[in-house]
């Protein structure tokens, strides 16, 4: 074979190695964050807490559900 040819190949699998490895890792951290939200409920108490405010729960589960509709989009 030409040397062309393998330079091209090698371009063409680099580029391929690149995209699959990029889908494969969005893939992985969407799912690993799915199962391990970075904030909880008993997160958010502590920081209202500590910001000063009394945290009802209805207002805990106002944020929760604000946050996980911003996290769908």
């Amino acid at each position: 074979m030409q040397p062309w040819i393998w330079i091209l190949l090698i371009v063409v699998a680099l580029i391929v190695g690149v995209a699959l490895g990029f889908f494969i890792a969005r893939k992985y951290m969407m799912t690993y964050l799915k199962k391990n939200p970075p904030i909880n409920e008993q997160m958010l108490r502590v920081m209202m807490m500590q910001m000063g405010m009394k945290p009802s729960q209805k207002k805990i589960n106002q944020m929760m559900k604000a946050m996980n509709n911003q996290q769908m989009k």
